[in-house]
Parts: C-alpha cells; structure tokens; sequence
C-alpha cells in the first residue's frame, strides 16, 4: 500500500470510529467530512465509493444493528427507550423502519428474531467495516502469557452459523438464570473449525462461562469442562469485535512462522472483556488465545 493510499484510508477509519463514539449524536455531512477533513462537496460521494452505501444510510444501520443487539440481548431496556437511542421520536416510525430493514416487529424480533434476514440486512454495514478498514496488527501487539486452567460451562453450537444468534440468545439467558454475570465469570468463545467452512453444517464452537460451581442445565444443554493451564500467544482486539477473524488469520500467517513457536493440541479462542451493547462499539475489547507448547 502507497502512504498516499494509507493515509486515505487512516482518514476513512478516522470516520468510521467517530461515528462509532457520536452514534447519538447529529451526523451531518459536514460534521463527518471534517473529521476526515475532506471537502464536504465531495465526501458524499468519496464515502459511496470507499463503503457503498452513503454516510446517511450507513449511520441508520448502525443506529439499526445497535437496536437489534439491545432488543435481544438487553431485556429490561422497553422498546421506546430503544427506539428514542436509534434516534425515533415515536416508537411507531421505528418499528416500520425495523421492519422495513429486518422484516419483522421490534417486539416480534425480541421475542424470536430472525437471524438469517437480520444478517442478510446488515450485509453492507459489515462489509463497510471489513472492505477497507480491516485491523492492522504488529508482534509489538502480541504478548505471551501463562495461562491458567480455568473450569467453564460450555453451551456447544454446532451447524450453521447463520443461526449462532439464536445459540447466544439462549446462552444468555441460561447464565443469567445460573447467576453467572460478566462481572464475575469470564467469557470464552472456543472456535472448533473454521469461521466460514465449506459445508454450513461443519461450524463449529462452544460458549463458555467460567464457573467452578456445579453445574444446574436449567433446561439447556450445557456441560463442564476447561480452558487448559499453558503458555498462549495473546492479541486484543479493541473497537468492532463482531469478526475476531483478522486477528486469529494475522496470528497464523504472521506472528506464529516468524515466532519459532509451535500450537499447541487445543484451539484458538477469544475472551470477551466488554460487551456491545453493553459499551458502544468502540469501547468493545476481546483478546484472542492462540496456545503454544
């Protein structure tokens, strides 16, 4: 990449992580375009071209997907608190807007979304995100930790990975009834097979929550084991932690040939530290576990 075409694209990211921060504020192009400090003539069309879709529409979807994550995840939050974040003086005007974007009610979508429609709605904001402005990431960001044996509950999900939202609502829930906050018990995600395999069917990875308290299923299935004791090579993710993959792929086709270190027999896995919504986007952090010998 030129520095002509780095600093392009440092001055896109730039925008992206302002609207990421001031999601609730008032986004005008001409706000926008001095954060980028691009002409606003023509940074309209300069954001078209770099994400495809206008700053207007890309902020509605982000605004959007933020809603959708507190619907389902954020139970105690009502619909017209939700609907006033997305930026909707009525409740009515954000559920057709909801439903014009994922096909369904806002109380419809709590009560049992869709997840297949809802990624296929926010197909262009994803792509916005991964198309340009992917993480870079350096050895200097890599640290190698002694990681302790820590026991977990684990809800397995196996199969398509369109229907994971489905597998993380239920996860949810069950901790929430075991008594298993954030706060006070670790969140690991141990990746079983690639993120995207050939055949739908072949996703694989478990949902963990570390606990040394025994076990009640509370009508899942869920069962105990352990993220092992040993040496890991540790990277963080902070900011849009929704695709950990660039970080997992750098840690394989970067950092691990140039180490001299060798995997060890158990697979790469994330920590979440923070949680969207719970925190804005850009306040998400995530560290990523890539066990050595």
């Amino acid at each position: 990449m030129t520095a002509a075409l780095h600093n392009y694209h440092t001055r896109m990211q730039r925008v992206l992580d302002y609207i990421d921060r001031h999601l609730d504020d008032d986004l005008d192009l001409e706000t926008v375009s001095g954060v980028a400090a691009f002409s606003k003539f023509h940074f309209h069309r300069q954001f078209t071209a770099a994400f495809g879709l206008s700053v207007h529409s890309y902020v509605q979807l982000a605004r959007m997907k933020r809603a959708s994550h507190q619907l389902t995840y954020m139970e105690a939050q009502s619909v017209t608190d939700i609907a006033m974040d997305a930026g909707y003086d009525a409740p009515d005007a954000f559920a057709r807007a909801f439903r014009q974007r994922f096909g369904q009610s806002p109380s419809g979508f709590r009560k049992a979304p869709d997840w297949e429609s809802w990624h296929a709605a926010l197909g262009p904001l994803d792509k916005a995100r991964s198309k340009l402005m992917q993480k870079t990431f350096s050895p200097a960001d890599v640290t190698i930790r002694d990681v302790p044996a820590t026991p977990v509950a684990i809800m397995e999900h196996r199969g398509d990975p369109a229907t994971l939202g489905a597998t993380i609502q239920r996860f949810i829930a069950w901790r929430k009834a075991a008594g298993l906050p954030p706060k006070d018990h670790p969140t690991f995600t141990v990746w079983r097979s690639e993120r995207r395999p050939a055949s739908p069917a072949d996703y694989s990875m478990d949902l963990c929550v570390g606990t040394d308290q025994p076990i009640a299923a509370n009508g899942e299935t869920i069962r105990a084991g352990e993220i092992p004791a040993g040496r890991c090579a540790v990277l963080r993710v902070v900011g849009n932690t929704d695709n950990l993959e660039p970080a997992a792929l750098y840690l394989y086709r970067e950092w691990l040939p140039a180490s001299g270190e060798e995997p060890r027999d158990f697979p790469i896995y994330g920590q979440r530290l923070s949680f969207y919504p719970e925190v804005p986007q850009h306040e998400a952090v995530a560290d990523v576990f890539l066990p050595l010998k």
